[in-house]
């Protein structure tokens, strides 16, 4: 569900006018619906009730890959959510929206020593650990610093998760965490190294999962994988399950599992394990929470469908040109008229497309439009190809708005660039 609705024959963000938005800010422009997010929090939440471990509710720590925006972070820090970072700079943003130490987890194979002196410094609950070659530069780094570093492997339980193969991060081909068999001899040396403290066990085998046939399947390996390390002598006490659930896109298509029906398999597929656990959603917080909205700048005669150009384009959206991932389109006015066209964008690509042959709402030029789900993995992928601008974001809460990150003007990206004196002076040949 999201807060993203016609009034008046207009459609809103909550009780804000898209035109509004439009009008002040210009398009293309990313919105948000605080309303949206915090719902998706809730229900989320109620899904794991009963899932408590010694008086401690599961930490839902949000991956701030999804949407990494201040202000979207900070709602979520108010509503107590911790955070699954990549990176060192993820981290310093979590920190900066209030979200405290020990709720980040810190995730990704390619960690620095730089960043995982940051992170002990800021005092992050967990480190999931990709291999042994990190285990010991973390060992390393601790020591030298004098603290200690609470890890768990993330364990590559070799489960094909039924996404699409470049969001799937499951399979023993995955360059994510160690194999499974491995595990016990891996967590046998870690937990000899010195400033490691071994205390849990990391999974997450892909993203927009729309079975949990395999995600149960991993579980059960984790589990099993857990009872062996108790076995060996190691105190587990935590269980990251990561994320990965889906969001609807296509209308048309079923819908993802409801997050009720994720706790129940949850709760069945980790009785007993006596355990905290831990949860990685992105896309299932913010997905549905954004919009892109744009506008059209001409509409074109195709051979067999005529070409909306919108004045947003793959480098504001990468998704896909990335994926060939499915963005409902829909008016911001619409008519009632319908009609099959080509949506694309105006980067000299051809893969600045957003859709062929759909059937959307008729639009013609200066109508706007709005890319829905665009919440997660959007504003964050974007770039400046073709030397356009990042898009600015907006968000919304009841009849309130605000600009949360600024249009960047082409100026300032010029001016990031520097011509050395040399440049412009070299002798060129007879």
């Amino acid at each position: 569900m999201d807060h993203f609705d016609l009034h008046d024959g207009a459609l809103h963000a909550e009780q804000v006018p898209l035109d509004a938005i439009a009008d002040a800010v210009g398009t293309p422009v990313y919105v948000y619906s605080a309303a949206t997010i915090r719902r998706h929090v809730r229900v989320f939440r109620e899904a794991l009730a009963g899932l408590e471990h010694d008086g401690q509710a599961p930490l839902v720590a949000f991956a701030v890959k999804a949407n990494p925006n201040a202000a979207v972070l900070s709602v979520l820090a108010g509503l107590g959510c911790g955070a699954d970072v990549v990176s060192g700079g993820e981290l310093m943003r979590a920190r900066a929206a209030g979200i405290p130490g020990e709720k980040i987890v810190f995730s990704g194979v390619g960690k620095t020593a730089d960043e995982m002196a940051l992170a002990l410094r800021e005092g992050i609950g967990q480190f999931n650990l990709e291999s042994e070659e990190e285990a010991r530069t973390l060992s390393k780094v601790a020591a030298d610093l004098g603290l200690t570093a609470r890890v768990a492997f993330r364990v590559n339980p070799d489960v094909d998760a039924g996404t699409h193969a470049k969001i799937s991060t499951g399979r023993s081909e995955n360059k994510f965490g160690i194999a499974y068999d491995l595990a016990p001899d891996a967590y046998a040396r870690a937990a000899a190294l010195p400033g490691l403290v071994v205390q849990g066990v990391a999974v997450h085998i892909g993203s927009q999962l729309t079975d949990l046939g395999p995600l149960e399947t991993a579980f059960g390996r984790i589990g099993a994988l857990i009872a062996t390390l108790r076995a060996a002598g190691h105190d587990i006490r935590t269980a990251d399950l990561g994320g990965g659930l889906g969001v609807p896109y296509d209308p048309t298509k079923p819908a993802p599992p409801a997050p009720s029906a994720y706790g129940e398999m949850v709760r069945r597929a980790t009785a007993g394990w006596n355990v905290r656990l831990m949860f990685e959603p992105g896309r299932l917080i913010v997905g549905n929470a954004g919009v892109l909205l744009t506008s059209v700048i001409r509409v074109k005669p195709g051979a067999q469908a005529p070409f909306v150009i919108v004045d947003a384009a793959m480098n504001d959206l990468m998704r896909p040109a990335l994926y060939d991932a499915w963005h409902d389109i829909r008016a911001v006015r619409p008519s009632g008229e319908r009609f099959v066209a080509n949506v694309v964008g105006p980067v000299c690509e051809t893969g600045d497309t957003f859709a062929m042959q759909r059937s959307m709402d008729r639009v013609d030029e200066g109508e706007r439009v709005v890319f829905m789900t665009a919440g997660a993995y959007a504003a964050t992928m974007a770039s400046t190809y073709n030397s356009r601008a990042l898009t600015p974001e907006v968000l919304v809460s009841g009849d309130r708005w605000a600009v949360v990150r600024k249009r960047q003007k082409i100026e300032a990206l010029i001016a990031a660039d520097s011509v050395p004196a040399w440049a412009l002076n070299e002798p060129t040949e007879d």
